[in-house]
């Protein structure tokens, strides 16, 4: 499985601080992106806890477990399917603990994306609002769902994704890494074609553009160029929060290689 990938990470116009972070590790097929809360102290340490509690995880998983990885089956067997969310639950205990032991920083806690590139299939385990897009031919989809309160309200009918978008209510989270010891986190795989592109990002992108824009910017330009292009595009119409894009492209599916 061959990739390229780009990543950016920005504060946006109107916060002081980024309490964003992300992670790339091709070498593991690994990408993570973490919108932390809890003010600057707690929000940031929050996310960089949760990024490197992943990556940890995923190298002791294969270190253990390297049969898994070596013949990971078919996507809907895999026991890499346990490896992603035992990395997110792990996460979440140590942002917690973290969290206990300072009590400036109690409370705190973050969303995650994490998404592992691995055996022609691409995992994922979500907690939170961040998002995973998967952008094939003219089609995006969003393939995370969203763990927030208007999206409760839109699934039952209380609100349209139109009112959602627009809601005092939208930057509320009904799952989050670290503010309880355990999570429960979504696991969710798909199967890569050469050409996919794949789309990581804190909701201070998705708030702020279109699902077909973020399509139009991953057809329109090289994957090296779309962070920045979409980073640009938020922050031209206000920039209202950190914002953090990770983009993964599908070179070449039946490689072995990862770039």
């Amino acid at each position: 499985m061959q990739l390229r990938h780009a990543a950016l990470s920005d504060v946006g116009i109107k916060r002081a601080h980024n309490e964003d972070s992300y992670l790339v590790n091709p070498e593991l097929g690994l990408f993570v992106v973490a919108d932390g809360m809890g003010g600057h102290a707690g929000g940031g340490t929050a996310s960089r806890v949760a990024v490197t509690t992943i990556e940890q995880e995923l190298v002791a998983a294969r270190e253990r477990a390297a049969a898994a990885f070596d013949s990971p089956g078919e996507l809907e067997t895999t026991p890499l399917a346990d490896v992603v969310r035992e990395m997110l639950e792990a996460a979440c205990a140590a942002v917690f603990y973290a969290g206990k032991a300072d009590p400036q920083l109690d409370g705190m806690g973050t969303t995650s994306i994490a998404l592992l590139v691995h055996g022609g299939y691409a995992l994922a385990g979500h907690v939170g609002d961040s998002r995973l897009y998967i952008v094939r031919g003219e089609h995006i989809q969003q393939l995370s769902e969203d763990h927030s309160l208007v999206n409760e309200q839109v699934r039952a009918g209380l609100l349209t994704p139109e009112q959602a978008r627009v809601s005092r209510f939208k930057n509320i989270i009904t799952r989050s890494v670290g503010f309880e010891e355990d999570v429960l986190v979504d696991v969710f795989g798909v199967r890569l074609e050469q050409g996919d592109k794949l789309l990581l990002c804190s909701d201070g992108l998705s708030n702020m553009v279109e699902d077909d824009e973020l399509r139009d910017a991953l057809r329109a330009h090289p994957i090296e160029d779309v962070p920045r292009v979409l980073v640009n595009l938020a922050n031209d119409r206000g920039g209202d929060d950190n914002i953090t894009v990770v983009c993964v492209e599908v070179v070449d599916a039946a490689s072995g290689l990862v770039h």
